[in-house]
């Protein structure tokens, strides 16, 4: 381990005095003083004054009322509402109605179309203070351009606040004609007797310049590189100290692997911790955190290296490497308000961490492994008082989730007791099957609720784009930085960092979300969850870290095969593979259920893993469903064609009964067979195709 002062720092969390308002200190709440608030980074650090709770107001599924209730995994999750009420000779359909004081944070919507109005009524005003298309006013340029409006991978966003003294009232028009609309806004209630000034289109223009520089801050955040050896006293403006940590190390060549479930054997003995410690003689945060590791496999080095922090005294920061700078599994760039990674692999962390005396920074190797990791960190002062909160970060991760197809189970993200506000977290997933994974909605209980204040409509949706889109996004407030592929299959990290859409909590905070997936596979979820608290916080954070954090991770998924029950599936098909539930006609397929392939075109193929215990010649015989969108298929047993292409199409779904595809002379043991799209009937309307099950028969 070596210790320096000194190293090229990074500064990218630096207070500029030009965003500091005197409405932040008296209370006031306005459009100016909740976008300077939005750039102004210790704001986070501080609990609420004035208090506020946030809430969001969503279109899930009414259906869903208790969690021992059926329909709490309904996913009806569009155009439902608080109610439509006439406004003279207009039908309005009533999405949010709140009493204040207040301020909207955060809007996120998506549609097939955008023909619609929103309308925003303030204070009781007869008429609206906002009235413009959905998709202008929500990820448009109606009132604000990018980052605070736009749309990432058919998500629409606006994170323009919009305070009211009183009331505000959301509403849209022409739903027969728009039909769908999905939505969420997160809005904040302050305490009563709070002075809000709000929103109208004349303060927004006079605070154009504002909006401007605070559009440029999001996008392009500070940062300031000193040279390599500058002294402390050569700091940049609101540097007070730097500091640097390197760590070698080498694999221990009397350490051996476990193959049976690739995990090291002796971890606790031959665990590897490298410390680095500050003492101050006052308060200061952590402005800047840079990190970058060199290693044979990075990817696995950036799970099962464990960075530590403990501030004074009390450990509040466990979590592996690349998940706690939004990376995932392996180096994906992206840049957003608080981390950035970089295409040469540099990690950068501008989450503010305040502490009053002593830093303790500790990377810890749970595997026998060469790497090398290079820690630079940057201290500024800060005033401690009595609403100073602790950084936190946890990460808990659960691998090969049994998914039920078309039904939704809810998992822990975190738990907290305790006073603080919840900033932010990153999801990593691990799909194998093509079928989207993300239909579950999120549910966050404050205070002891007994039913969530924030009931979302998709994790898609929580995260800021729709439609299970795999494409990369980034934003300050949210990203995509990777989506592996083919479809929503492989390795997947969605990140959300919260800015005014921050959720105090008082007392307590659960975090749950649903896995919800449409075919029946098995799933991994790791999460990290950042939050602040003040000193006496705790959370339930998984006796399983090292175990998990140590375990074998795979950038690529083109070992994984994908997991359909009852089958072996040989390759990655187009198109999209789950288990259909056939029982709805009992009695006819096996099992009541087939393999279900859709989405895939002519030429695509699809390889199943099949086992005979006979030798010699065989008939090969399968059964299948028939129907009006099912096509013709030709089918190959290790390479070599079997009898003719079998047209599927029927009008009407029936099981195809065993079909006898040809005769092979086979030896016992494992084949593939492989069933190749021809094309279609002229009548039917896709190349759809289902199967039940195979057999092998000798022939006579």
């Amino acid at each position: 381990m070596q210790t320096k002062s000194g190293f090229p720092f990074l500064s990218g969390l630096l207070i500029f005095l030009t965003f500091l308002s005197p409405a932040l200190f008296a209370g006031e709440i306005s459009l100016e003083s909740l976008l300077r608030e939005m750039v102004d980074r210790t704001a986070v650090t501080r609990f609420p004054e004035p208090f506020y709770t946030c809430r969001q107001a969503s279109s899930y599924d009414r259906a869903s009322t208790a969690p021992d209730k059926p329909g709490w995994y309904a996913n009806a999750d569009t155009s439902q509402f608080v109610r439509d009420e006439r406004n003279g000779d207009r039908k309005e359909w009533v999405l949010l109605d709140a009493d204040g004081p207040g301020a909207v944070v955060r809007w996120w919507i998506t549609a097939p179309h955008y023909k619609a109005t929103f309308r925003i009524y303030l204070d009781g005003a007869a008429e609206p203070a906002v009235e413009a298309n959905i998709g202008d006013l929500v990820g448009g340029d109606f009132l604000v351009s990018a980052p605070l409006s736009e749309e990432t991978a058919r998500g629409r966003n606006l994170y323009l606040p919009i305070p009211y003294a009183k009331h505000i009232k959301v509403t849209a028009d022409e739903m027969p004609t728009q039909q769908n609309l999905y939505y969420q806004i997160n809005y904040r209630t302050y305490t009563p007797g709070t002075a809000v000034e709000t929103f109208s289109r004349e303060i927004l223009e006079k605070q154009t310049g504002l909006v401007r520089d605070v559009q440029k801050t999001l996008v392009e955040p500070a940062e300031v590189f000193g040279s390599e050896h500058a002294p402390e006293e050569k700091a940049p403006r609101g540097i007070a100290r730097t500091g640097s940590l390197r760590v070698e190390s080498k694999p221990n060549p009397e350490m051996t692997a476990n193959p049976a479930d690739s995990e090291w054997v002796g971890t606790d003995r031959f665990r590897d911790k490298h410390q680095h410690r500050a003492a101050t003689d006052r308060p200061f945060y952590i402005s800047g955190l840079k990190i970058r590791v060199e290693a044979d496999d990075v990817p696995q080095a950036l799970r099962s290296i464990v960075l530590r922090i403990t501030f004074d005294g009390k450990e509040t920061v466990c979590c592996p490497l690349g998940d706690f700078f939004g990376s995932g599994v392996g180096i994906n760039p992206y840049q957003s308000w608080y981390s950035s990674v970089t295409k040469d692999g540099e990690m950068i962390s501008r989450w503010p961490m305040p502490f009053r005396s002593e830093m303790l920074i500790t990377l810890e190797s749970l595997k026998n492994q060469k790497f090398a990791v290079t820690c630079h960190y940057d201290l500024s002062p800060y005033e401690w008082d009595e609403r100073s909160m602790y950084f936190h970060c946890n990460w808990r991760q659960q691998r090969e989730m049994e998914t039920l197809g078309g039904d939704g189970t809810d998992w822990n993200y975190i738990t907290i007791q305790g006073k603080g506000v919840f900033a932010g977290d990153s999801l990593s997933v691990v799909n194998r099957h093509t079928a989207w994974w993300g239909e579950g909605d999120e549910k966050i209980f404050v205070d002891g609720e007994t039913f969530p204040s924030h009931f979302g409509t998709g994790t898609e949706d929580y995260y800021g784009y729709a439609w299970c889109t795999p494409a990369f996004f980034e934003s300050p407030f949210h990203a995509q930085p990777r989506a592996e592929g083919p479809d929503n299959f492989g390795n997947t990290t969605n990140s959300r960092y919260r800015l005014l859409d921050g959720i105090p909590f008082t007392a307590s905070f659960r975090f749950d979300m649903e896995v919800w997936h449409w075919a029946k596979t098995q799933i991994d979820y790791a999460v990290t969850s950042y939050w602040y608290a003040l000193g006496d916080a705790t959370t339930n954070p998984p006796d399983n870290v090292k175990k998990e954090a140590a375990h074998k991770v795979s950038y690529k998924t083109e070992n994984y095969v994908f997991l359909i029950p009852g089958y072996g599936i040989g390759n990655k098909p187009r198109g999209n593979l789950s288990i259909q539930n056939m029982s709805n006609r009992p009695g006819k397929w096996h099992n009541n259920e087939q393999l279900w392939w859709t989405g895939a075109k002519p030429g695509n193929d699809l390889v199943l893993k099949v086992k005979t215990e006979h030798a010699g010649k065989q008939k090969l015989i399968v059964s299948m469903t028939k129907a009006a969108d099912y096509g013709i298929m030709r089918f190959w047993l290790d390479g070599q064609k079997v009898g003719e292409p079998v047209d599927l199409y029927n009008d009407g779904v029936i099981p195809s009964g065993p079909v006898e595809l040809g005769t092979v002379d086979i030896v016992p043991g494992d084949h593939e067979l492989k069933i190749t799209i021809e094309g279609k009937n002229a009548k039917s309307a896709n190349y759809f195709f289902g199967m039940d099950k195979y057999n092998f028969v000798p022939a006579e």
